[in-house]
């Protein structure tokens, strides 16, 4: 049954509190300044109307939440903290002779609202901000960072054996016998501490198809599901997208640069940051996703909250043909850092946007170009070309005319101008998130596995981080501009 929480006072508490509260606090700021009550409104259906004992108030088991992935806590620390910390006590609204929920009552409550009840409290924050013209609407920053699966990483020895234990472990609990029989014939007593050789990773493949033959289709669907994902691990020899670990066979292997190969593995948070510095959509990916194709998601989610934005920052990942056309058809203007992807710069060139042709240093110009993926091949004549004096420094040998791509990026924002060198220069905000977020609120590692339990962490420390600006924001509001209207919405 739902439980209510308990807004009388009495002179006990009131003495309590005037007395041993600090005059200023953070947390003090966002208990006055952010309305929590939309935490009941969206949980009541979770609860019997009638039936049951009273639980403890959803805003207080949120609340709870909150202090935890602010100060970084795990649920056992913040259960702990909320008993004798007044600050604490008074944030959550416990009265001093309440009892005080446990760590079990908060896993239990984190689950029963799952990944999209996160996302709705989340949403309502936003609208908060919203609602009190916090959002400046304006240009909307989007990147993501990488998020540290909960997991030591085993080599391919390990893994297959691994996943051999997680299927008779489930078997044990049908049939604990036959558990026991597979795991005396196909368990090792040891770990592979140091590097396999091809011979040791052949004979535990051979080992591994055995098992899988021997149990396949005689016990349970999750046995068998699982057998599917250790069949695909035992033949998949690539890395890209291979699963990491049975502990938690959701994060992948990614990289944060390409130059480098499987340099992290876990998640990702994909946030799309308003100018105000509060974050107004956020979406966890795997690691091997990559952000610049999961635009469109998150553009979604700023139109379900109706969120207003005349203009796109971001880095050269989001440089695609794709995310320019979809930001044409929604009138977002992009300021995209351009992705050089190793072709030739072509110095002197001067491009004439509305006639739609390329002008090069020694005057000729262009007789065509072709559409391409991410933008258009602009070509010239052959004869002004072979005749010109300086097609040395345009063609190459096996060339017989210049050919000069440009992107779609380029014709869309209209080059290098001064707004677009402004507009890029507030990317650096998105950055000091990440770093406020990993540095602070415990974003650098997951603290659960599986992907619905770390979006429900991503969603928390945003969360969090937005209250706090809020607060801030309320209580003393910015006076510079960080960015000119004009600058958002001038064609280029």
């Amino acid at each position: 049954m739902l439980g209510k929480p308990n807004k009388q006072k009495d002179f006990f508490d009131s003495y309590v509190y005037e007395n041993l509260l600090p005059a200023e606090h953070i947390l003090l700021d966002i208990k006055d300044k952010i309305d929590f009550s939309f935490v009941e409104e969206e949980t009541k259906d979770l609860y019997d109307c009638q039936l049951g004992r009273p639980s403890y108030p959803p805003e207080v088991l949120f609340k709870m939440l909150f202090l935890e992935f602010y100060y970084n806590l795990s649920d056992v620390e913040v259960a702990s903290q909320v008993k004798y910390n007044v600050l604490y006590r008074y944030f959550v609204g416990l009265q001093i002779h309440d009892p005080t929920p446990d760590d079990t009552s908060l896993v239990v409550f984190r689950e029963r609202l799952g990944k999209e009840r996160f996302d709705k409290l989340f949403d309502r924050i936003v609208l908060q901000a919203k609602d009190r013209g916090l959002l400046r609407e304006r240009l909307k920053i989007v990147d993501a960072s990488k998020i540290n699966a909960d997991i030591s990483l085993p080599n391919k020895v390990n893994l297959l054996h691994q996943g051999r234990k997680f299927i008779i472990k489930v078997i044990s609990k049908l049939n604990p016998k036959k558990a026991k029989e597979l795991a005396k014939k196909y368990l090792r007593k040891t770990r592979f501490f140091t590097k396999p050789e091809k011979k040791e990773i052949t004979q535990e493949r051979k080992l591994t198809r055995k098992f899988i033959a021997k149990v396949k289709g005689k016990f349970s669907q999750e046995a068998d599901e699982l057998c599917r994902v250790l069949n695909t691990v035992s033949w998949n020899r690539k890395k890209k997208g291979k699963l990491a670990s049975f502990i938690d066979p959701d994060a992948r292997f990614g990289q944060t640069s390409p130059q480098r190969e499987d340099n992290f593995c876990g998640y990702k948070a994909h946030i799309a940051e308003d100018e105000s510095q509060i974050i107004t959509s956020v979406d966890t990916l795997s690691g091997n996703e990559i952000e610049g194709v999961k635009l469109e998601p998150l553009l979604n989610k700023e139109e379900e909250k109706q969120l207003k934005s005349s203009g796109l920052v971001g880095d050269s990942i989001y440089d695609t043909g794709d995310n320019y056309q979809l930001l044409g058809t929604r009138k977002i203007k992009p300021y995209i850092t351009f992705h050089r992807r190793n072709r030739r710069t072509w110095q002197g060139f001067r491009l004439n946007k509305k006639k739609r042709y390329l002008r090069c240093p020694q005057g000729n110009l262009s007789i065509g170009r072709i559409p391409q993926e991410e933008g258009f091949l602009y070509y010239f004549s052959t004869t002004d070309c072979q005749n010109c004096p300086a097609k040395s420094a345009c063609i190459r040998v096996t060339e017989d005319r210049a050919r000069v791509f440009v992107k779609a990026g380029y014709l869309f924002s209209g080059g290098q101008n001064r707004y677009r060198k402004r507009a890029l220069k507030l990317r650096k905000m998105i950055e000091r998130k990440f770093a406020e977020a990993k540095k602070w609120h415990g974003l650098r590692r997951a603290r659960y596995r599986g992907k619905w339990k770390v979006a429900i962490q991503v969603l928390m420390t945003f969360l969090v981080m937005n209250a706090k600006r809020i607060a801030r924001l309320l209580k003393s509001p910015p006076i510079k501009e960080v960015f000119q209207p004009a600058l958002a919405i001038r064609a280029g």
